[in-house]
């Protein structure tokens, strides 16, 4: 069955054709690892793991490779300013190694919590500094280089159709919106690619170049990681919106001027998450919220935040509230419970809802009507089996864990709790019919202690060993 996915460069709806007939290559730009991943960002990794999930469901193999920064990303996305890893590791009183390595061990643990696939290979930018030297010193050699004061800066000018994936016209292009201008550059929309470190300053992640020492240009990693793993694969490259108009934009332009090959077929964005009136959850205003005290410190499931995310096609904005997480929490357990009735017999899918489910998600990772296809599957007239492996199925790509929830329940039916679990499930039962909502989630706490987790839903309270 074809699949049809978004291009942003060409802004339109195409049939997938991957460069090899059965094989995919997919590059996923990952996160600057000075602070926590929040739930914008792990939006974004979650359509990444459903357009995997669709292509595998496809017949597809695939390599992912997913990036972490952990050095060269200035504060402001531009070229002057701090380097986000240094400024937060004086911060901390640690060293930018320790910094990185902490955060990227978080992300691990909230991909996991959200049961987002791992990328088949994880690529450090400090642990690929040769290749993004020799790239640099190739696009020197072509001419696209010239060096001022602070680095080597890519000549935007020498290649044409800069713009092409931002489709804006250049004058909207420019610096300024974030950092100062930069008075040394030929044209404004020309980037760094490798910045020499301060004069009579050691950073702690530096190294020695053809232009003296100092660190790569923030857009430098992707290009020389991606050409270095994907190589002749180069079909899909994903990312957030925010990166369509400068990082990817300068991604584009010294890989194709280097390669003097296109550099990537297919370019998918994620919409924002806001919150707050309408604003983007993001580091830089200070507004974000991470997984872990969003939601695990509230006894939510992560899983409910995935199934809120499948809710919303990838590249329409998405409302982040605590009520509509609480929401798809009870949406999630009600599903739950639904699926533990319905038996352990294998059977054949439902070759209709197959169907249908299969267009769905080959329809532009249409998420929303894909878990239309299941909740309309499971109040059909279909034998209980059947719904079952149908279900199950589908939870190949919608990875809501559905076989594990199973389990659960059949410990749940058990009913075999601590005498303390019980005397806290039996108070919290009243704080919640008296709405004190406070007395609720003290108690969750508690139960969170004792090693439980504890969801609501229409039904009532629904226990899980953690």
């Amino acid at each position: 069955m074809d699949i049809f996915l978004f291009n942003s460069l060409n802004r339109k709806k195409e049939k997938f054709i991957a460069i090899k007939d059965d094989f995919v290559g997919i590059y996923t730009c990952g996160p600057t690892v000075y602070d926590y991943a929040h739930l914008g960002n792990l939006r974004t990794y979650l359509f990444e793991d459903f357009l995997i999930r669709t292509l595998r469901f496809n017949g597809y193999s695939l390599k992912r490779v997913m990036n972490i920064t952990d050095v060269g990303h200035l504060i402001g996305d531009m070229d002057l300013g701090d380097d986000k890893l240094e400024l937060r590791a004086k911060k901390e009183g640690r060293s930018a190694w320790e910094i990185a390595s902490y955060y990227t061990d978080h992300l691990r643990e909230d991909l996991t919590e959200l049961n987002i696939i791992s990328p088949d290979i994880w690529c450090r930018a400090s642990e690929s500094i040769k290749d993004q030297i020799a790239l640099a010193i190739d696009l020197e050699r072509k001419g696209y280089l010239y060096k001022i004061s602070d680095g080597l800066y890519f000549d935007t000018a020498k290649f044409p159709n800069y713009n092409r994936l931002s489709h804006l016209p250049l004058s909207e292009l420019r610096e300024g919106a974030r950092v100062e201008k930069h008075p040394e550059k030929k044209n404004p929309t020309d980037f760094a690619v490798w910045k020499l470190s301060p004069v009579n300053s050691k950073r702690q992640m530096e190294w020695e170049s053809p232009w003296g020492i100092g660190f790569p240009g923030w857009h430098l990693e992707c290009s020389a990681m991606s050409l270095k793993y994907l190589n002749n694969n180069l079909d899909i490259h994903c990312g957030g919106i925010d990166h369509i108009n400068i990082h990817h934009t300068n991604e584009i332009a010294q890989s194709e001027a280097a390669t003097g090959k296109k550099f990537f077929n297919y370019w998918l964005h994620g919409a924002f998450l806001n919150i707050k009136g309408g604003k983007k959850m993001s580091k830089s205003l200070d507004n974000f919220l991470s997984l872990n005290n969003a939601i695990l410190k509230k006894g939510i499931n992560p899983l409910a935040y995935r199934l809120a995310v499948l809710q919303v096609h990838y590249r329409k904005p998405m409302e982040y509230s605590e009520d509509s997480l609480r929401q798809a929490e009870q949406v999630l357990f009600s599903l739950y419970k639904q699926i533990s009735c319905l038996g352990n017999e294998s059977a054949e899918v439902d070759k209709r809802y197959l169907l249908a489910f299969n267009q769905a998600i080959n329809d532009d990772l249409n998420m929303p009507q894909a878990l239309a296809i299941l909740f309309k599957m499971l109040k059909s007239d279909l034998k209980p089996e059947i719904k079952r492996a149908s279900a199950m199925k589908f939870d190949e790509v919608l990875g809501l864990s559905l076989k594990t929830s199973i389990e659960h329940q059949r410990l749940l039916d058990q009913d075999d709790y601590p005498d303390q679990l019980t005397h806290l499930l039996d108070l919290r039962e009243e704080a919640r019919q008296k709405k004190d909502f406070k007395q609720s989630d003290k108690l969750r706490m508690e139960i969170i202690a004792l090693g439980y987790i504890v969801e609501d839903t229409n039904e009532g309270q629904i226990v899980k060993k953690k």
